[in-house]
């Protein structure tokens, strides 16, 4: 494959592949390094993408599993998304409530690492990322009946060490 076809058949995907990309990570940055990693091994092995077919479903299982490695990868392990970067909606009528409210989130997101690795992805995705189930379906290869199982195994732990 030479340079001229593979940009012609992959660079056209760029768009969906970066909003695949964001959807996981929600951060811009990250998702153009993923997006670059993924242009760079499609590139690697573009000798064997002939047999590929359907490319742009190759590239989105590429895109989500480069992802998910970046979120397992230790250097990252789900902290490096900070707590005080998500908007949670203001219930709280005073400072109080608020200061109380980000004590729980900060407790939560410790105990998160107590989970096992697909509950605290799936619990990464739905609460933090904001993804739908048909979203966390793509990018996990779950069924939306165990993406929910494992939700809601992972709240009702969160929940028992909260309380404790």
């Amino acid at each position: 494959m030479t340079a001229g076809e593979f940009k012609n058949a992959y660079f056209s995907l760029h768009p969906r592949l970066y909003r695949v990309a964001y959807t996981i990570l929600k951060n811009e940055e990250d998702a153009e390094d993923i997006i670059q990693e993924a242009y760079c091994k499609l590139w690697d092995n573009r000798e064997k993408l002939a047999i590929i077919q359907n490319p742009e479903a190759y590239c989105v299982i590429l895109v989500k599993n480069l992802c998910l490695d970046f979120l397992r990868s230790p250097k990252v392990a789900l902290n490096s998304y900070n707590i005080e970067d998500y908007d949670f909606p203001d219930n709280s009528a005073n400072a109080e409530n608020e200061m109380e409210s980000k004590e729980v989130i900060k407790k939560i997101k410790k105990n998160m690492h107590n989970l096992p690795e697909k509950q605290q992805i799936i619990l990464n995705l739905r609460g933090f990322a904001g993804c739908s189930f048909e979203e966390i379906e793509t990018i996990t290869g779950e069924s939306a009946v165990n993406i929910r199982v494992l939700l809601s195994r992972a709240r009702n732990t969160l929940k028992m060490s909260l309380k404790h």
